[in-house]
């Protein structure tokens, strides 16, 4: 069995009796180019681009080079549509929806915008730049709604991006290029906030999970950030593990989000009679484990499948390190009551991501391969391993004599599902 990691693939090897099972995707059959399948859901949209006039400037919002989207493939077929309503390339801008990520290199610029890179001007939204960001209004629970001003001073709207699972704002896609994806620091940090229940020591709120929306408090700040900005219509993608376009959903933003979310649990759950007591887990090699922030989606669902107690084995390279410059910084609380304390009282989005991968390494035994040096790993909780034959040894020492595994070869593209 081969499985990914970065660039390259790692030989694994586990007695195949003791296996529960291989954690995937449901087969999906693409029969149409993903070409044909943008189109089909742009055809929905006609009157939206019909509204478009020449002369009129239109701001287009998709995801960084940590989200593949299928960006190369979609962005010229919407630049193709605006151009045959009158609108000139040198009226339509392509806006990166970082959140507070880093900025991108020329190298990733050109890889989101394929073709178009060059042709299109494309800009880095910058979380930090108040000269660059417009208030537009507050949510119901009081955030201050900040976001570029480029995106608000636009004659037209446009987000795109893919829709996956998210693992406490339910799903990604959608309302998420507005808030976070182009908002300000502090609107950011304020939506993402809402994981948390009033109170100290309340912990997390157990609506804002993976795969739900519904009563989920994080996705209500996002939608209704995103109804501040009014977008024209949303573009979201569905990708299988390999990448390509398997559908598509175009339309009025909220509604062809939801359809979206609907589609992917559908085909990206995968039901479990009984958890299991180890779990083989890679993020599905570069970019899906570019970083460990972005490694945690997959290091979150690979626990659905595992008892407490149990070990995991977590393939992720992390090229570009934690991510983010702070996150590190957290794993000086080693206790989840101090954790959640210094959380509250200075919250942070890095933070929350750090605090759910404590909680995980305290409630599992996490053997983590990538190229984080030894006491890194072992300060965030997690056990070490250069290589995976080296972490496979180690998880054969901690595990009960009739042990069962689970494989999950692209663990942040699928969820599993366990009875109550």
């Amino acid at each position: 069995m081969k499985l990914k990691y970065g660039s390259t693939v790692c030989a694994l090897d586990l007695p195949p009796e003791r296996l529960a099972g291989v954690v995937v995707p449901s087969p999906l059959v693409v029969a149409e180019s993903p070409e044909d399948i943008v189109n089909a859901a742009l055809d929905g949209c006609s009157s939206c681009f019909s509204s478009c006039k020449p002369g009129e400037s239109v701001v287009i919002v998709t995801s960084d080079i940590t989200r593949y989207t299928g960006s190369e493939l979609y962005l010229p077929l919407l630049v193709e549509r605006l151009n045959r309503q009158g609108i000139d390339d040198g009226d339509i801008l392509i806006l990166i929806a970082l959140g507070i990520h880093r900025p991108q290199t020329e190298h990733e610029h050109r890889k989101i915008l394929g073709p178009l890179y060059g042709r299109i001007r494309v800009v880095d939204h910058d979380c930090d730049d108040h000269d660059g960001l417009t208030v537009i209004g507050a949510t119901s629970n009081g955030i201050k709604v900040s976001i570029n001003r480029r995106a608000v001073a636009a004659d037209h709207l446009i987000l795109t991006g893919t829709i996956g699972f998210h693992y406490f704002a339910g799903f990604g896609g959608g309302r998420k290029s507005i808030l976070p994806g182009i908002a300000s620091r502090a609107a950011c940090m304020a939506s993402h906030f809402a994981v948390l229940n009033p109170g100290e020591g309340s912990g997390k709120n157990v609506l804002a999970v993976t795969g739900n929306l519904e009563g989920n408090p994080v996705h209500q700040a996002m939608v209704e950030g995103c109804a501040l900005a009014k977008p024209d219509f949303i573009l979201n993608t569905v990708l299988t593990a390999d990448k390509r376009i398997v559908a598509a959903f175009a339309g009025e933003w909220r509604e062809a989000h939801e359809a979206g979310c609907r589609f992917y649990h559908a085909r990206f759950s995968f039901p479990l009679a009984e958890k299991g007591d180890l779990v083989v887990a890679s993020c599905g090699g570069f970019p899906k484990d570019i970083n460990l922030i972005q490694a945690h989606k997959s290091m979150e669902y690979a626990a659905q499948a595992l008892k407490d107690g149990g070990v995991m084995i977590l393939l992720a390279e992390c090229r570009d390190g934690f991510g983010n410059g702070t996150f590190f910084d957290w794993f000086r609380h080693k206790r989840l009551e101090e954790f959640e304390a210094a959380l509250r009282a200075r919250y942070e989005i890095n933070g929350q991501t750090a605090y759910s991968l404590l909680q995980k390494a305290q409630r599992f035994r996490i053997i983590l391969v990538s190229q984080f040096p030894v006491n890194q790993v072992k300060t965030m909780g997690m056990i070490p391993a250069q290589t995976l034959d080296e972490a496979v040894a180690l998880a054969t020492t901690m595990l009960p004599a009739e042990w069962r595994w689970y494989l999950m070869p692209e663990a942040g593209s699928v969820l599993p599902v366990t009875p109550e």
